[in-house]
């Protein structure tokens, strides 16, 4: 290797250059998924209210579990990508360099703010309210409005069940450490 140019320090850097990449392309997608719930949300809301079919309301759960599913999926792997950095990646290019631990101060910095801790508490509840809440109202609304058949009514209940295990992994996931 060493007769081509390229060094193993030079090898992680753009190991490291990569990842960056890649969570910044994850952070992007995955905050975009917020606004695309938001706005499909509003949209099956108003055309159940406009058309008077509660059945609408049914797309409600299915269509931010899937959303809600891809954003905890991009949130974990951008936080995967993150603890990587930090435990391996940067501790094994410090090591080259002649330094102990992570060379990127920038990776651990930003996990020690005081205010992290409640800043996640309130992203998880906003993920909540967005990928649980709002599904399981609908779903409520949907039930106290009647007109479903047995069909619906067994349909809306795996529903329920799909968004509960959305919501319990959404709060496994929460990670508030330093």
């Amino acid at each position: 290797m060493a007769e081509s140019g390229i060094t193993v320090e030079k090898l992680l850097v753009i190991e490291y250059e990569r990842l960056k990449e890649e969570q910044k392309s994850r952070i992007g997608f995955r905050d975009n998924l917020l606004y695309v719930t938001l706005a499909a949300v509003l949209t099956l809301l108003i055309g159940s209210a406009q058309t008077r079919q509660p059945a609408l309301l049914l797309a409600l759960p299915v269509t931010t579990t899937v959303l809600g599913w891809t954003y905890l999926m991009n949130d974990q792997m951008i936080s995967s990508i993150g603890r990587y950095v930090r435990t391996d990646l940067g501790p094994r290019l410090g090591a080259l360099a002649g330094e102990s631990g992570c060379p990127f101060g920038w990776e651990a910095a930003h996990r020690s703010d005081g205010a992290r801790q409640w800043r996640k508490r309130m992203q998880c509840a906003v993920d909540l309210l967005a990928f649980a809440v709002v599904p399981i109202a609908a779903l409520v609304t949907f039930w106290t409005r009647g007109g479903g058949n047995d069909l619906t009514l067994a349909g809306s209940l795996l529903e329920a069940l799909a968004v509960l295990v959305l919501a319990v992994q959404i709060v496994r996931y929460l990670d508030t450490s330093e």
